[in-house]
């Protein structure tokens, strides 16, 4: 997927407007637009900015997966867990571990 697509994805779940981000991120919004469009490319910099903003990281945003087995569900997971405030990010990592218990043992 295009960095572009991405960055449309996250403004759209975050419900932003472009020139609200943009605002946000002191930038341009024809700036913005044209990453979103996927007519230019963000540097190094500008890529931490969009990584920290959005609680993911610079991988997520390039659609880069240097390990063997990630995938999108996987992206998907961690960029909701990250949106979750810690005390909900524990208590949906206990509920995943439950629900693996209970599949090992019917699985067994």
């Amino acid at each position: 997927m295009q960095f572009g697509n991405i960055l449309r994805w996250l403004i759209e779940e975050n419900d932003l407007t472009q020139r609200r981000l943009a605002a946000e991120l002191h930038m341009s919004t024809s700036t913005l637009t044209n990453y979103v469009n996927n007519l230019r490319e963000p540097d190094f910099s500008t890529l931490k900015l969009f990584a920290a903003y959005f609680n993911v990281s610079i991988d997520y945003l390039l659609d880069y997966h240097p390990k063997q087995g990630a995938n999108q569900i996987e992206d998907e997971l961690l960029l909701a867990f990250r949106q979750l405030p810690p005390e909900q990010q524990r208590v949906s990592v206990e509920q995943m571990k439950a629900a693996a218990r209970v599949l090992s043992k019917a699985n067994a």
